[in-house]
């Protein structure tokens, strides 16, 4: 069934501009300037329509499936489905679930306990065309696990897998290089001061042994799939020349303006928090991804762990960092779709998917009103 929306301030690429888009479930049918008078046109009264968003990277299910420390919901399914309702209602249309493999604790950690429920819940979610929205998964791979060949042997040539990152999380490295802050997070999430110092000793010890085996293994078992790979919270030029030597395409999270910098030199796609951009800064000490974005070193936003990030970071760089409206909504439609070579969306073009959002803006709030995918009410 075809729907219309008139009088909307349209975010293509390079403008805005008051128009009209046609859609239905077959695809967007034609995008105009100015108003149309078919009749059933729906008047968008002046609200921005823009492209579904694009998450390539949301630990947001996690919450789901462990909403307090220690508890697991027992119900996997049911988890991811409010799950992607949630994102839905955040304005998302294609999801890339952040799954991870290994964990970066040798003692027992969350991750690892509900890391085979959440595979199960998103392939049965996706088999049964239960989700509102597109989902795929993102494997984050945490190179300092002991265990993460073994974790990742029965998912290695899942077809939801699209997305794989390389994580080292050893306490004193790239996120965690201050070890402080790592206590700070740890302790807030459940563990004992002593618990934590012992966790340190541990990892620390083993940290360096287990990414030297685990990275190069790793790489080989998805770069033979052509699945993309993504470095992640690098801080140093060496890290980012790590990846390329890798055949890295994205830079994720960098921690500092020059790992950043060296990312955009070599040709990486720079992705970094929209939790950042709205709170003004890293609860980690890393780089302000607004800094980076003024600095031109910013190709996309990530919600991380706060799916309505994503645009309230695309009004504030718009109205506090002098960023253009269609470039801060293009970190996270378009360029990100770009970076993950998905070719039929992200872009208010006929032909493409209709994936759609319909939003106006109260102040620093994104007030969504509407989502589509594929041409269906989503929220």
């Amino acid at each position: 069934m075809q729907t219309v929306l008139t009088n909307a301030r349209l975010i293509l690429e390079n403008e805005v501009v008051t128009g009209t888009v046609s859609f239905d479930e077959s695809g967007i049918t034609a995008v105009d300037q100015g108003n149309s008078s078919l009749p059933g046109a729906i008047d968008a009264g002046g609200d921005y329509v823009a492209p579904g968003l694009v998450e390539m990277h949301t630990d947001n299910m996690e919450k789901h499936f462990m909403p307090r420390p220690k508890v697991f919901w027992p119900n996997g399914l049911a988890a991811a489905l409010v799950h992607d309702a949630q994102m839905a209602a955040a304005g998302v249309t294609t999801v890339y679930d952040a799954v991870c493999a290994g964990t970066p604790f040798s003692a027992k950690d969350y991750r690892k306990d509900i890391f085979a429920d959440v595979m199960k819940a998103l392939a049965e979610g996706k088999r049964e065309n239960l989700f509102r929205i597109d989902h795929r998964i993102h494997m984050r791979c945490e190179l300092t696990s002991p265990e993460l060949l073994a974790d990742i042997a029965p998912y290695q040539d899942d077809a939801l897998v699209q997305l794989v990152s390389l994580m080292d999380h050893t306490p004193g490295q790239r996120q965690w290089r201050n070890i402080e802050h790592l206590k700070t997070y740890a302790v807030g999430n459940g563990k004992t001061e002593q618990e934590f110092e012992e966790d340190v000793v541990m990892r620390q010890k083993e940290g360096a042994a287990n990414v030297g085996r685990n990275w190069q293994a790793v790489v080989e078992i998805f770069r033979n799939r052509g699945i993309p790979l993504a470095t992640h919270d690098d801080t140093t030029p060496e890290h980012v020349e790590e990846g390329i030597a890798s055949g890295a395409v994205i830079s994720e999270f960098p921690t500092t303006v020059e790992a950043a910098q060296a990312a955009k030199a070599h040709g990486l796609a720079t992705v970094a928090g929209a939790p950042n951009v709205v709170r003004g800064g890293s609860h980690s000490g890393g780089v302000s991804v607004s800094e980076l974005a003024e600095k031109g070193l910013l190709d996309g936003l990530s919600s991380d762990y706060v799916p309505a990030s994503l645009l309230q970071a695309v009004v504030k760089l718009h109205a506090d960092h002098g960023i253009a409206l269609p470039d801060a909504m293009g970190m996270v439609t378009w360029k990100i779709a770009d970076i993950l070579g998905l070719q039929d969306r992200g872009h208010l073009k006929p032909g493409l998917r209709a994936d759609l959002v319909r939003f106006k803006v109260l102040g620093p709030t994104p007030v969504l009103s509407a989502v589509w995918s594929q041409g269906m009410r989503a929220f």
